[in-house]
């Protein structure tokens, strides 16, 4: 059975490559109602967002300030004359600091999941929540020393054609320097049309010197679930991260474990961080009948309840649903219903702990604003955002396993043989 802790993995994205998570990475062409996220965030912490409809997000006319605004806005102005006249050194470009003045602003409301992204960022994001990517098909993480590492490649992807694999490292694209960049900055020279090329210059543990690969671009699906029988009848599926093909996704690999006439389901949400908000209730809705998947109101009180529906392919079934900190918005969304309905058992550790809404804003250069529009609840009422799901049972992950080992899957698979 493959290793199954990616949480360290979700920032990573996949290199056109992409990424859930990272966070995150969480892994979009975000739409203009609701959105779901945490920040963007190291691995520890998964980068999640959640919406609707995977669509175009809004893009709205500059607001007119009032006068007392402009007089208080002055200030800035003040400060930046002062700077250009008297400052001893250089100083940013004016792009650089309009960024920095957002940030500085949005830093002042105290949330941090109300956020700005820059457009090469917003771009890379926007790709990855789509569901499919135009690139070379690799996971990829930054080591500690600045160097693109790659996790894994995606089964018949460009990137696994050229012998690529993991643990290699990205030192040049196309005869530039990437050692030191950003992951977003590395994974935007990666990227590109399908049928172009780049050429990469990797470092291989374990082997002297570097080499170069030439690697033609694909349009590449994102795989976002892992399934297979375990001991013969129980039926396992782990979904990755909620963004556009999920649902799709799952109901295909459900399909086909219950060709084979499970006694039960295992159905993993560890480290997903979370995606569409429109996928977090179609995939419950293939494990729940007719009722509330989740609750979501407003500052003015006003509330939207999504319901699921009855007729799914899996809502008899023995069902397990395995949770730990990693699991976040949307897989919280999901568990949170199956739990609050009495529908499943949650085994694992607390989950993350994010329960609040963002609306995505489209700007003029290209960058997103996401802004807190709203909190959800589970269907009993039950605020999830800063505590997290409680599992019905709780097992501790060791800080080091032993291949193959895993203490989690273990109890549930337990729990459905034995029902205790």
């Amino acid at each position: 059975m493959q290793e199954r802790s990616w949480r360290w993995v979700r920032i990573l994205l996949v290199l056109s490559l992409v990424g859930f998570a990272a966070v995150v990475a969480f892994v979009a062409g975000f739409a203009a109602s609701q959105l779901v996220t945490t920040r963007l965030a190291p691995s520890t912490e998964p980068a999640t967002f959640l919406s609707p409809t995977p669509s175009t997000p809004p893009s709205l006319p500059p607001p007119t300030p009032s006068r007392p605004e402009e007089e208080t806005f002055q200030l800035f102005w003040e400060v930046w004359e002062i700077l250009q006249r008297d400052y001893y050194g250089e100083l940013p470009d004016m792009q650089t600091v309009t960024y920095g003045a957002i940030r500085g602003m949005l830093e002042t409301l105290g949330d941090e999941y109300t956020s700005f992204i820059e457009p090469d960022i917003a771009a890379i994001m926007n790709e990855d929540a789509s569901g499919t990517f135009e690139g070379i098909g690799a996971f990829v993480r930054m080591t500690e020393d600045g160097k693109l590492e790659i996790v894994s490649v995606i089964p018949g992807s460009p990137a696994e054609s050229v012998g690529l694999h993991g643990g290699d490292r990205v030192l040049e694209v196309d005869g530039q320097s990437i050692v030191g960049f950003g992951i977003y900055e590395a994974i935007a020279l990666i990227r590109g049309p399908a049928g172009t090329s780049v050429t990469l210059t990797i470092e291989r543990p374990g082997q002297e010197g570097t080499f170069q690969v030439t690697v033609v671009r694909a349009r590449i699906e994102i795989p976002l679930v892992e399934s297979e029988m375990l001991e013969g009848d129980i039926a396992y599926v782990r979904l990755q991260e909620f963004s556009a093909t999920a649902a799709s996704q799952m109901e295909e690999a459900l399909d086909e474990l219950l060709a084979q006439n499970p006694s039960g389901v295992i159905f993993d949400l560890r480290d997903n961080p979370g995606g569409w908000l429109d996928q977090a209730v179609e995939v419950a809705d293939l494990f729940l009948d007719d009722g509330v998947v989740l609750i979501e109101r407003a500052s003015d009180g006003s509330e939207q309840v999504y319901r699921s529906h009855s007729g799914g392919p899996v809502e008899d079934l023995p069902l397990i649903v395995l949770v730990n900190q990693g699991s976040a918005s949307a897989s919280e969304i999901v568990a949170g219903a199956i739990q609050a309905r009495g529908r499943g058992v949650l085994i694992g550790e607390q989950t993350f702990g994010k329960g609040s809404v963002q609306r995505p804003y489209r700007l003029s250069d290209g960058s997103e604003l996401r802004v807190t529009i709203a909190r959800w609840f589970t269907p009993s009422d039950v605020a999830i955002h800063g505590k997290g799901l409680t599992p019905d049972i709780e097992v501790a992950m060791p800080e080091e396993l032993e291949p193959g080992q895993d203490p989690q899957l273990e109890r549930a698979i337990q729990y459905l043989r034995t029902g205790e």
